[in-house]
């Protein structure tokens, strides 16, 4: 398995990505999300990612360097069209443009229409806290197929529909960013990629039943990804359908589709130094609630009490010091991509020196 780090696989990623079309400022920006999410341990929203925006982009379903066109601008709402921008770049700019507002009303609410895909959702998250915000976010995941079956159904009628909550914390965001389904479709593809089932509970097959074998899944699409926490998380994952499609305007299930995997986000951005006057004592706050979940013992079976946003910050830790593993099939499928786009092996060795 081909190890990198981490600045050999940015520039890897930023040959691919600028020979895409993308600007110098989109190539840095689409670069560091896909690394930063190997980093933080989501190999699914990570490079392995490209191959599939090189097809998007074939197929004219992927728009490099577009800005964002507003659809409404009142007061603390915010809607905005990405018009199949690039996701990380259109996401990011719609997160900016809303931290802005937030900072004049208090707060802003935002609706971002058709994105391509937008990657990991947490990126925005972490991008408020840095702001001094908190952040909430719904997710749909529009696909040429569904994927995730809710609670109840045989068959896919859903996408992964992720939701995202953010904080600051005194060590770094408190953050919650989860699909709705027990694993995100991505993991089925990397789990496909190196030949190892999923585990129990993640898929079910065309006839309705559990499978732990994603390559029918991922290769012919057939079966579903499975929602988390049975009905609970099912009624989530419906909440995100309905809040970044009915409500924020996007594509929605069921809906004739449009062609490739469209993103819509609906998000609440809180200016903390607004609500209650003082984001220092927000910070106190969220310390005394992590403090008071520690001062429990340590269940049998777990080494430490992670709070949400501690295992991907440990898994950065520890992927810069030991290097970011790329499995033998996804570099296989980044290399077939940049070929497609003209790309030598003798340019991809020089980027990977």
């Amino acid at each position: 398995m081909p190890m990198f780090t981490e600045d050999r696989l940015r520039a890897v990623t930023a040959l691919i990505v600028r020979r895409m079309g993308s600007d110098a400022e989109e190539t840095a920006l689409v670069a560091d999300h896909l690394v930063r999410a190997n980093l933080a341990g989501h190999d699914s929203h990570g490079v392995g990612m490209l191959p599939a925006y090189v097809r998007l982009l074939q197929d004219g379903l992927l728009v490099p360097n577009q800005e964002p066109e507003t659809v409404l601008d009142f007061g603390a709402l915010l809607v905005l069209d990405a018009r199949r921008g690039y996701g990380q770049h259109m996401a990011a700019e719609s997160v900016r443009r809303a931290i802005e507002r937030a900072r004049q009303t208090g707060a802003c609410v935002l609706g971002m229409r058709n994105s391509s895909h937008i990657g990991r959702v947490g990126t925005y998250g972490e991008q408020a806290v840095a702001a001094g915000m908190a952040f909430i976010g719904y997710v749909n995941v529009a696909d040429h197929h569904d994927i995730a079956a809710p609670w109840g159904c045989a068959e896919a009628r859903l996408g992964t529909n992720p939701f995202v909550t953010a904080v600051p914390g005194a060590d770094g965001p408190v953050l919650l960013d989860m699909a709705t389904t027990t694993i995100a479709a991505g993991k089925a593809r990397v789990a496909r990629n190196k030949g190892v089932p999923v585990p129990d509970g993640c898929l079910i097959d065309a006839a309705g039943h559990p499978t732990n074998d994603p390559t029918p899944f991922i290769d012919d699409h057939i079966g579903a990804l499975t929602a988390f926490g049975r009905h609970k998380g099912s009624g989530l994952a419906v909440m995100c359908e309905i809040m970044a499609g009915a409500v924020a305007g996007g594509q929605r299930a069921g809906e004739p589709n449009k062609g490739g995997i469209l993103n819509s986000l609906f998000a609440v951005v809180i200016d903390l130094a607004r609500i209650g006057g003082d984001a220092a004592q927000v910070l106190v706050g969220v310390e005394a609630t992590k403090a008071h979940i520690r001062s429990s013992a340590v269940a049998p079976g777990f080494e430490a009490i992670l709070l949400p946003g501690e295992p991907e910050r440990r898994s950065a830790a520890a992927r810069r010091a030991g290097g970011i593993p790329v499995d033998d099939r996804t570099w296989e499928q980044i290399r077939e991509a940049a070929g497609k786009l003209g790309i030598t092996e003798a340019e991809l060795e020089r980027a990977n020196a």
